[in-house]
C-alpha cells in the first residue's frame, strides 16, 4: 500500500531552468505491449518509473515475458502473437486504465482463460465500451453489471474481423479493438468522430503490422507477424503541461523541457495555450520513428480567456485540469465544450478541480457537459484534496505556486502514478 502523504507548497516568484520529464506513459505503455508481441529482443530507453508502466510490465512477466533493464534501457525479449502463456493468477491492473482496456484486445486472441482485476478506482471505470466491440468479433469476455465494470474475464479464441464505428473519441477503445484484429483472418477498421492519439497505429506500424491510416478511421490486417525494435520514448507532454502552465503563469519565469513528445493528436494543449497568448516555442525539433519530439521553451505572460471546442478535447483531456488553472488566472472568459469523458478518469475531474478551484477563489461553473471558467486577480492559498488522481494534484500544485498564501495538499502520494518526482523537480527550478 502507498503511503497517504500530505504536501505543503508555498507561493514562489519564478520558474527558471532546463528540466526533462517521465518518458510518456501513453507511448511506454503500447512499448512494452508491442514488444511482447514481437519476435525477438526490443530494447526500450527512457521507460518510465510509474505505477502504470509497471503495472503492464508486471501483467506480461506473469504471462512468461522477460523484461529486464539494463541501465535506462528496458529490454523486452518478445515471444510473438503467441508466444503468451496463461497466468497462474488475475492479472493486477492497479489504477491502470490504458493497461486494462488495451490488454483485454490482446488477450482476445489468446488460446487460455484471463482474468484482469485492479484496485477500487479502477473498479468503477467503465469498460462496456471495449466489452461491447470486442463480443462483436467474437470474444467471450465478461464484466461486473452487464459487461459495465471489472473484473474483465476474457476466454481468448478465434477472432472475427469487423467494421467499428466508435461513437466516443478515445484511443484506448481503438487500441484494444486494433489489437485484437491483429489476430483475426482479415481487416479490421475502426472509425471515430475525431481523431484520437494514435501512439498505437505508430507503433504498430514501427514493428511491421499491416496499419492504413485514413482521415476519420484506421484498419489492421490480421495474421502478420510483429519484429522487434529499438525505440526511444520522448517525454511526456502531460507531465510537460504543469511546467508549462506554471511558467506561464510565474512573473519572471523562463524554462526549457527537454525532449518532449509533440505527436499531433497530443500536442492540442501547445494549440490552446498558444490561442490563449502564452509564449511558447519549440526547437531541437526531431523525426525519430515513430514519434516526433522537441525541446520546449516557455517564458511567463498575460494569458486571455478562449472557447475550446469539443473537437479539441480528445488532444488535451489530460491536461484539462491544468488548463482549468490557467482559466482561472486569464484575463476574460474561458468555455470548455464536450467535457463528459473528463468525469470518467481516474476520478471525476471536472468535480475534483471545481472543489480545489473554488476554495482558492476561482470562479467556475458547470454548464450541462461544458465548464465556464471566468480569470480572477488573484488565487489564494487553502487546504486541497487530490481525491486519489495524480492529475488534479499536480494541477492544483500549480495553482498554489501561483497563489496568495501558503496551500496544502491531501494525498499528494497520487503522482506517483505517472510522475512520482513530480515535487522535487518542481523544487529544482523555483525561485
Amino acid at each position: 500500500k502507498v503511503k497517504k502523504m500530505n504536501i505543503k507548497i508555498k507561493p514562489v516568484k519564478k520558474l527558471i531552468g532546463d528540466i526533462t520529464v517521465p518518458g510518456d506513459k501513453s507511448i511506454s505503455h503500447r512499448a512494452l505491449m508491442i514488444g511482447a508481441l514481437a519476435l525477438g529482443s526490443t530494447r526500450i530507453k527512457g521507460l518510465p518509473e510509474s505505477d502504470d508502466c509497471n503495472y503492464t510490465a508486471k501483467a506480461f512477466r506473469d504471462m512468461g515475458i522477460d523484461i529486464r533493464k539494463e541501465s535506462d534501457v528496458t529490454i523486452v525479449d518478445g515471444k510473438g502473437l503467441h508466444g503468451l502463456k496463461k497466468p497462474d493468477n488475475p492479472l493486477y491492473m492497479g489504477n491502470s486504465g490504458t493497461t486494462m482496456r488495451i490488454l483485454a484486445g490482446i488477450l482476445a486472441g489468446q488460446d487460455f482463460e484471463s482474468t484482469l482485476t485492479g484496485d477500487a478506482g479502477i473498479s468503477a471505470r467503465p469498460m462496456r465500451r471495449v466489452v461491447e466491440p470486442l463480443s462483436m468479433m467474437g470474444v467471450k469476455i465478461s464484466a461486473k453489471c452487464d459487461g459495465e465494470y471489472p473484473p474483465l474475464t476474457i476466454v481468448g479464441g478465434e477472432v472475427r474481423p469487423i467494421i467499428y464505428k466508435n461513437l466516443i473519441a478515445s484511443a484506448q477503445i481503438k487500441s484494444a479493438i486494433l489489437f485484437a484484429g491483429l489476430y483475426s483472418k482479415g481487416t479490421t477498421k475502426v472509425m471515430e468522430p475525431v481523431r484520437s492519439r494514435d501512439h498505437t497505429e505508430r507503433m504498430l506500424k514501427y514493428f511491421g503490422a499491416k496499419i492504413k491510416i485514413e482521415a476519420k478511421g484506421v484498419s489492421i490486417k490480421g495474421g502478420s507477424e510483429l519484429r522487434a525494435r529499438q525505440l526511444k520514448i520522448p517525454g511526456d507532454i502531460s507531465s510537460a503541461s504543469f511546467f508549462i502552465v506554471a511558467a506561464t503563469l510565474l512573473k519572471g519565469s523562463r524554462i526549457k523541457i527537454r525532449d518532449v513528445s509533440i505527436n499531433p493528436t497530443r500536442a492540442g494543449i501547445l494549440k490552446v495555450l498558444s490561442m490563449m497568448g502564452a509564449d511558447i516555442r519549440t526547437v531541437n525539433r526531431k523525426r525519430q520513428a515513430p514519434e516526433p519530439s522537441a525541446d520546449i521553451i516557455v517564458k511567463y505572460s498575460r494569458t486571455r480567456g478562449v472557447t475550446i471546442n469539443k473537437d479539441m478535447v480528445p488532444s488535451i483531456i489530460d491536461e484539462l485540469p491544468v488548463i482549468f488553472v490557467l482559466a482561472s488566472l486569464s484575463k476574460g472568459v474561458t468555455v470548455i465544450e464536450g467535457l463528459q469523458e473528463l468525469r470518467v478518469k481516474e476520478t471525476d475531474r471536472i468535480t475534483s478541480m471545481q472543489n480545489g478551484l473554488e476554495s482558492m477563489g476561482a470562479c467556475f461553473k458547470v454548464e450541462g457537459h461544458n465548464v465556464v471558467i471566468k480569470g480572477v486577480k488573484n488565487l489564494k492559498g487553502a487546504m486541497l484534496k487530490s481525491f486519489g488522481d495524480h492529475r488534479t494534484c499536480m494541477a492544483l500544485a500549480v495553482a498554489a505556486l501561483a497563489a496568495e498564501g501558503d496551500s496544502e495538499i491531501e494525498g499528494a502520494e497520487s503522482v506517483s502514478k505517472s510522475f512520482p518526482e513530480f515535487f522535487d523537480e518542481l523544487a529544482s527550478i523555483t525561485l
